[in-house]
């Protein structure tokens, strides 16, 4: 398997999850939402709002946008479970539909990195790869959060090989996705 269809998979991977996860909270009250949990982050909310955040900054970076800091700096919290499935929405489809565009010689460009007192600069791949991981690693925590809650945490793995289609229908319909798309040719 090649590492760029292998990215574009995971990318899409995330934002089935992040589609998954949103959807089962969408019950949850406000005061819920927000409510102290035990994590890294102190709640569902700041833990969501945490990875939308990260995922502004690079994927401006990403895509070579010279203001990634100030959009990091403006990032406003999301209040709701509304506002944040609707903004990380946004954000996931920026995602892959950068990882569409790119070609394998993409993936060892240097990018800069706006660190506000530094430009830091890594390859594009790494950079990707981090963002993947850094969403995985939150969501976890978003996720065992969530059991503290009247929600059942929704399934989050174990859904995404070729041959277990038939337990992501209903998701994929409601993105408007098909095998296709997830998987490519």
């Amino acid at each position: 398997m090649e590492l760029l269809p292998f990215l574009r998979t995971q990318v899409r991977a995330n934002r089935l999850a992040n589609h998954r996860l949103h959807t089962a909270m969408a019950p949850l009250s406000h005061e819920e939402f927000h409510a102290p949990r035990t994590s890294f982050f102190p709640s569902l909310a700041a833990t969501l709002n945490h990875i939308l955040a990260v995922d502004i900054y690079y994927i401006a970076a990403l895509h070579g946008e010279a203001d990634m800091e100030a959009q990091w700096a403006a990032f406003l919290p999301c209040d709701t479970v509304d506002q944040l499935a609707a903004a990380q929405a946004r954000a996931d489809e920026r995602f892959i539909a950068l990882l569409d565009r790119l070609v394998p010689e993409h993936l060892d460009e240097i990018i800069d990195l706006d660190r506000g007192s530094h430009v830091q600069r890594e390859r594009r791949g790494h950079v990707i790869a981090h963002l993947v991981n850094h969403q995985v690693h939150h969501r976890g925590q978003a996720h065992a959060m969530l059991a503290g809650t009247s929600i059942p945490p929704p399934q989050l793995d174990e859904f995404l090989l070729p041959s277990e289609a038939h337990l992501r229908a209903a998701d994929m319909q409601a993105l408007g996705w098909d095998e296709q798309r997830l998987f490519g040719a």
